[in-house]
């Protein structure tokens, strides 16, 4: 019994010297206080397409008409897919006049309308045809695809239980080494990180090959996983 209380008391004694990762709990007679990290992999429920359009002209007026036409086919392209174009949402207008930088005058010879959409779909099955058509439609000078998961909150309860499970073992395990039996949770802080966002390289290949009839390069891959890491302090009584 001596040793197991000097082995609890090194315990506490260690969770004082990291405050950072522990926090600071009254020091309990009778009590086993334990940390534990878990995780928990869920695959992403949205993809998030980002791109801009970005045109030139002589004024203005002709640049935001320009613009304004190129919005339009992007409209047209996602009632194409059965997409409401409210699931885009479009960015402000950027007018920036445009010079001749060898002229030593300075001379503007333009003005370029910059606007930047982002497209949100729960349906991956029209990210390829999407893009594709973005890109056959000239509107657009880069796209990025993203997936991520937007539903965090079933994620984030997985990992906190694969934690909590985590310190109760070691509680249970230090109990048993000290001829004792766990009683209760006396006390317990929940620390959620979670990495939502994954990025994806570029669809065109892959796109292309899918249209063309031909296996695509990552088929039969396994798609990316969003990971979601919890760390729980508990404090457990002794009996």
């Amino acid at each position: 019994m001596k040793s197991a209380s000097m082995f609890l008391a090194m315990l506490f004694l260690t969770a004082t010297i990291f405050p950072q990762e522990r926090p600071a709990v009254a020091t309990q007679a009778n009590t086993v206080y334990v940390g534990a990290d878990g995780r928990f992999e869920a695959a992403p429920d949205t993809a998030q397409i980002q791109f801009n359009v970005s045109v030139q002209e002589a004024t203005s007026q002709e640049a935001y008409q320009h613009a304004s036409k190129d919005v339009e086919q992007v409209r047209q392209v996602l009632r194409a897919n059965g997409i409401d174009s409210k699931a885009a949402t479009v960015g402000f207008f950027s007018v920036q006049p445009m010079y001749d930088w060898k002229n030593p005058k300075q001379k503007l010879v333009g003005y370029r309308v910059t606007t930047d959409i982002t497209l949100k779909l729960k349906d991956f099955s029209k990210v390829g045809p999407i893009t594709q058509q973005l890109a056959e439609a000239n509107v657009n000078q880069s796209q990025t695809v993203n997936y991520t998961l937007e539903d965090m909150e079933e994620a984030k309860n997985k990992a906190v239980e694969d934690a909590y499970r985590r310190a109760r073992n070691s509680a249970e395990a230090l109990a048993r080494a000290s001829q004792r039996t766990l009683g209760e949770l006396a006390y317990a802080s929940v620390d959620v990180v979670e990495n939502p966002h994954i990025i994806m390289p570029r669809q065109e290949l892959g796109m292309t090959a899918a249209l063309n009839g031909r296996t695509a390069p990552t088929e039969e891959f396994t798609p990316h996983t969003v990971t979601v890491t919890a760390h729980v302090n508990a404090l457990f009584n002794l009996k």
